[in-house]
């Protein structure tokens, strides 16, 4: 008996090669993705041998948008984005606007229509949140200040490119799609409808879903059922995308979005992100591989001179943009150097936009495949961007003059003020990083009368310190004119509670050389980081995992009767 296997002929080679070409292309260093691409190359119509459903992936591409978008929502943090909303916000906003401009105007120079043009400079201007995490993690810069800044930044991206695929298709017809516009109907009257059925859907779901999923998440929960529990995270995530879209009419991407964002309310939603994860992860490949798909590898040799003015445009037109703003708003050279390599790449929301775009008739096979060249070249790139950033800053810093007059600029909040009372000048406790832990040993020190002074990165918080009389200044402590500032050499003690280890080396560095007695205290994550610190002059080191243990076992072996008020 013969039985039709496309479904599973699909998911089996697109499984099967992207795992090989993914484990190739990070045995060469290259992110994964890289490989996923290639694989849907591969099996993709445009190249000889096994073809692929192209139908079929594309559905399967349709469910990998869900969990993406889903998982998305479920990370996205109010606070995280507010914590650096005066650096993320007008700096993704214009940063994308160059972009998009450059990618217009290119366009426009080729001769493209303004609806298509539009798209291409939009599809240009965001990177890939996947690709980002995945290079801050393995830097181990990713709970930094600065990448804090640089996820920060990807949100706002990712949240004004939900709004573009919510407003695309109302203005398709505008902009010369195949959605007819609606004859006699003002453009404002056709974006007035959707947004007000996006609002009525966004309503619904923070005023009805925050309450009820996370209450079915607990409902569930009870059973005591790890495949219930994970069914229902699934069955919440595919099914709110399939009703907004068929209820409100919007788009799947929005829908799965929201759906990640109320089940975050709930105090299941780390194990929500855990239990889902190797199906969001399994999804996401086809999705990549569905994405090779549609790329046609004969544009490298048939219009090599657009592949390079796409890939100038990703890799040096938005990431200068994206430096020159930072260092605009008064933040060190290396985070504008990190934060312009961030976003050197395009990556899932370029490809949902394409797609989008071209069953809008707003993009055709030749533009969607020099977005997917600019997005192949970009990302397999970007890890060495990342390895360029400290050669760079060393060689701007030995060559440029204005480079060290711009480190070397007046900013108020990058010295004690004249006014600083004598007590935190010496015998002081400089604390530096003022996150969860740092500010927990600063009330510490608050209440035992010990006078300290806190060395932070982010500006707007050594602002909120200082109004509140505290003792700050602003920079990376790792540039020994931070320390030096917060009088290191006649501190009594250094305190680095900021989780990058590689950084607090510097810090060491500093502060022994110029207060050769000072005890040093830092935090770690692991042995291997531990020894490293010590190695480097770290007097004391505390390591998560031992001190949890530590607190718990002395709490185990106090009697009921002594113990005292235990403080998580």
């Amino acid at each position: 008996m013969e039985h039709n296997i496309s479904l599973i002929t699909t998911i089996a080679a697109g499984l099967g090669l992207a795992l090989v070409l993914g484990v190739i292309a990070s045995r060469l260093k290259l992110p994964a993705l890289v490989g996923y691409l290639l694989a849907g190359v591969v099996i993709g119509p445009f190249t000889p041998g096994f073809v692929a459903d192209a139908g079929l992936a594309a559905q399967l591409a349709e469910i990998g948008v869900m969990l993406l978008m889903f998982g998305v929502g479920l990370h996205f943090s109010l606070d995280d984005l507010l914590a650096v909303r005066k650096i993320a916000v007008p700096g993704a906003v214009v940063q994308m606007l160059v972009a998009t401009l450059m990618g217009v105007g290119l366009a426009t120079w080729w001769g493209w229509d303004i609806g298509q043009a539009v798209v291409f400079g939009i599809s240009l201007s965001v990177a890939s949140t996947v690709v980002l995490l995945r290079a801050l993690e393995s830097l181990g810069i990713l709970d930094s200040y600065t990448g804090r800044i640089a996820v920060g930044w990807l949100v706002v991206e990712d949240l004004a490119m939900v709004l573009v695929l919510v407003l695309l298709p109302p203005l398709a017809g505008y902009l010369g799609g195949s959605q007819p516009a609606v004859d006699g109907v003002p453009v404002w009257q056709t974006l007035g409808k959707t947004l007000l059925q996006v609002a009525a859907f966004v309503a619904l779901m923070l005023v009805v879903g925050r309450r009820l999923f996370p209450w079915l998440l607990w409902q569930v929960a009870r059973t005591g059922s790890r495949e219930l529990f994970t069914l229902c995270v699934v069955a919440a995530a595919v099914g709110i995308a399939f009703g907004s879209a068929a209820l409100f009419g919007v788009s799947f991407a929005l829908g799965a979005f929201f759906a990640g964002m109320v089940l975050r309310e709930s105090e299941f939603s780390h194990r929500a992100a855990e239990e889902s994860l190797p199906l969001r992860d399994a999804f996401a490949v086809l999705f990549f591989v569905s994405v090779g798909m549609l790329f046609n590898p004969a544009v490298l040799l048939e219009q090599p001179l657009r592949v390079l003015g796409v890939v100038l445009i990703i890799l040096v037109g938005k990431s200068l943009a994206a430096a020159l703003l930072v260092l605009a708003m008064r933040y060190p050279l290396n985070t504008a150097l990190t934060v312009s390599a961030s976003l050197a790449q395009i990556g899932e929301f370029s490809f949902i936009l394409v797609g989008l775009g071209a069953s809008l008739g707003l993009m055709d096979e030749a533009g969607r495949s020099l977005v997917l060249a600019g997005a192949l070249i970009s990302i397999a790139l970007n890890p060495l961007l990342f390895r360029a950033i400290a050669p760079l800053q060393d060689f701007l810093r030995r060559k440029s003059a204005y480079v060290r007059q711009l480190e070397a600029r007046d900013d108020p909040l990058a010295e004690l003020p004249m006014t600083t009372e004598q007590r935190f000048l010496a015998q002081q406790v400089v604390l530096v990083g003022y996150g969860r832990v740092g500010r927990r040993i600063a009330q510490a020190l608050q209440d035992a009368g010990q006078p300290f002074v806190v060395a932070e990165q982010n500006r707007e918080l050594v602002e909120r310190l200082r109004s509140r009389g505290m003792a700050a200044v602003y920079g990376d402590a790792a540039e020994p004119a931070v320390l030096i500032q917060a009088h290191i050499a006649h501190a009594r003690m250094l305190v680095v509670a900021t989780p990058d280890a590689l950084a607090a080396q510097p810090m060491i560095e500093t502060a022994r050389t110029l207060n050769p007695d000072i005890e040093v205290i830092v935090r770690s994550h692991n042995e291997e980081e531990a020894a490293q610190l010590r190695a480097a002059g770290a007097g004391t080191v505390f390591l998560g995992e031992a001190e949890l243990a530590r607190a718990m076992t002395q709490h185990v072996l106090t009697p009921p009767g002594s113990r005292g008020t235990q403080h998580a």
